[in-house]
């Protein structure tokens, strides 16, 4: 059967898994009267609860005799050491474009990572049914992009198809009416532009594995194409290791895919995707292959992380109430399990705390390992995300993002001087009758809490997407530190309506009454540029004297309900999230309000 393998890549949002989904239905993968959810690869409860890709995934089609190996990728820039990886198991990639949206940051990124590694691309301009689409000059952007990525001048002559996604229709051509039913048209361009896998089945086997899965029954798996030679399960191959040594194993399983399943397989031959089992501590990038004929492939590179968190042990007077799993040891076996299948985490224990460095390519990649973790029953408190900075030519050097905001024309001032204040550099400013487009350089310290301010000075009509650009050197400023203070409990015990009441003119309350409250706890936002420690726990004092209002009703303000994401953003150094099945809770790393006093007019002293 022939062979092939094509990667689905976009911008997020553009509608990659949705694309998969009617791939899937054009080639009858699925019964006529089978019952399948719509963007069925996002199989993760938080990525159907979010509409996003978070992990690489991969499926494959029979259509016409030819076995297609579909990769769906994540579009957001905190993900995109998968979108990387995944360049070295296809021979080409289907590219899709927002038909109103155009080319966008995460456009420019995947679209590199392709014409770095050689492959041929097929242009899908997508959602051609919106009424603002605008296929043609999308089109236009794609070429600009192509040329200023510096493709080769073959490249430009690239296939395009005009689809609408959701609604599984598609056509050659740019005007809407000559839209039909079905994605056939696609896939008959995936096998006729994208060349196929090599055929060598006689040589000694090399495989790559690209990605990785985890189980507790058989350890790491390894994802990847068969680059020659075949493999077969109960086989003894050899593993050429990262570090240039030498490790046999016998195959333990493995797997080939069809639909949405891994089934099992007794070999697996050039060209084809497979996953195997059998070596616990596999690595991406390392190469497996014939015993005797050890032949390694060029190493896959993986990008570094660019931020980190410091995760410990739950230390609040509510620690064990929520979660079951609290102490160190759970906490380090669930943090290094992560390692074993995201190879772009990394994971180093403080000495002498319980407590864990944990670096990621961003807040959003670090956010979803936080929210898994929680709805697994773990308790624990993280800091506030911090760049990590890097020596170059013994120069300190820093991530920088490379930004596109989109925004009403009224808020565009608004919007420029937030970036500025954040030392964004901006390159270029484009508008229409209603919108503002802005390009910048930030820093990525500079986007830290960004998204919060944002949305506020925007009327949450505005959309930031952003992807690592390179490092350059440190400018020796403070940026993106939250300049009003917040409301902390000097008390412990349930919140009274009463207190409340009377606390409103401080500032805006993260709590209601009747909710549980200890001692450093962060219960609120001041509306100064101080700390203020406040009793939310105060209760009407009873006395045996008839009051002519006593039954007032106390109105207070609905309390303001943030997201993981956002408390991570709003937190200052001194600050910690504690995070619980049930609570995300906003506090201060040093409880007690005397000592934190004392330690904060210290720290002001010595600044001075």
């Amino acid at each position: 059967m022939e062979i092939r393998n094509v990667a689905i890549i976009a911008h997020v949002d553009h509608g990659k898994t949705t694309m998969v989904d009617k791939l899937l239905y054009s080639s009858h993968t699925f019964r006529d009267n089978q019952i399948v959810d719509n963007c069925v690869m996002d199989s993760n409860a938080i990525e159907k609860e979010r509409g996003i890709t978070i992990l690489a995934k991969n499926t494959a089609v029979s259509y016409k005799g030819t076995k297609i190996n579909i990769l769906d990728t994540p579009g957001h820039a905190d993900f995109s050491g998968e979108v990387e990886r995944i360049m070295k198991m296809v021979d080409g990639v289907v590219l899709i474009v927002d038909a109103y949206e155009g080319t966008m940051p995460q456009t420019r990124f995947v679209l590199k990572k392709a014409f770095e590694a050689h492959l041929k691309p097929i242009v899908v301009i997508n959602k051609i049914d919106k009424p603002a689409a605008r296929p043609l000059e999308v089109i236009d952007e794609v070429l600009e992009l192509f040329i200023d990525l510096g493709c080769d001048e073959d490249e430009l002559d690239f296939p395009v198809i005009y689809a609408s996604a959701v609604n599984n229709t598609c056509s050659l051509d740019p005007d809407p009416s000559t839209q039909k039913p079905g994605m056939e048209p696609l896939l008959d361009m995936i096998i006729k532009e994208i060349p196929a896998p090599s055929y060598d089945c006689d040589s000694p086997l090399q495989l790559q594995p690209a990605l990785l899965d985890y189980t507790d029954f058989v350890g790491r798996i390894g994802i990847g194409k068969i680059a020659r030679g075949t493999i077969k399960s109960g086989e003894v191959v050899s593993c050429c290791r990262l570090d240039g040594s030498i490790k046999q194993f016998r195959v333990q399983k493995l797997y080939g895919f069809l639909g949405l399943d891994r089934i099992e397989i007794q070999e697996g031959k050039a060209g084809d995707i497979v996953a195997v089992s059998g070596l616990g501590d596999i690595s991406v990038g390392e190469t497996i292959c014939t015993v005797g004929k050890e032949e390694p492939l060029e190493k896959i590179h993986i990008s570094e992380p660019t931020v980190e968190m410091t995760f410990g042990t739950n230390t609040s007077p509510f620690c064990g109430k929520d979660g079951k799993l609290v102490t160190a040891t759970k906490i380090e076996e669930r943090l290094f399990r992560e390692v074993q299948k995201d190879v772009s985490l990394r994971v180093t224990r403080i000495n002498n705390a319980e407590e864990w460095r944990v670096a990621g390519r961003g807040e959003l990649h670090l956010g979803i390992l936080i929210e898994n973790m929680r709805r697994e029953g773990y308790e624990f408190q993280v800091s506030r995300p911090h760049v990590i900075y890097k020596e170059i030519d013994g120069v300190e050097c820093e991530p920088y993002e490379y930004t596109v905001i989109d925004c009403p024309n009224e808020y565009a001032g608004a919007v420029i001087e937030m970036m500025g204040n954040r030392h964004g550099i901006m390159e270029t400013m484009s508008n229409t009758e209603t919108q503002t487009r802005v390009i910048y350089q930030i820093p990525s310290r500079g986007l830290i809490g960004f998204n919060t301010d944002f949305m506020t000075i925007t009327k949450g009509y505005g959309i930031i997407n952003h992807s690592f650009s390179e490092y350059r050197p440190v400018e020796a400023v403070n940026v993106a530190e939250r300049v009003s203070g917040v409301l902390v409990s000097m008390a412990t015990g349930q919140s009274t309506a009463y207190a409340l009441g009377h606390l409103e003119d401080r500032g805006s309350m993260f709590v209601g009454p009747g909710e549980d409250i200890y001692e450093g706890m962060i219960v609120g936002w001041c509306n100064k540029d101080i700390d203020l420690a406040i009793n939310p726990v105060q209760a009407k004092q009873q006395t045996n004297t008839r009051s002519s209002n006593k039954d007032t009703t106390v109105v207070l303000k609905k309390p303001i309900i943030m997201s993981l994401e956002a408390c991570l953003e709003f937190i200052n150094d001194d600050e910690l999230v504690e995070v619980t099945p049930n609570h995300i809770r906003l506090r201060k790393k040093i409880l007690d309000t005397v000592n934190r006093k004392k330690f904060d007019a210290k720290m002001r002293a010595e600044n001075e």
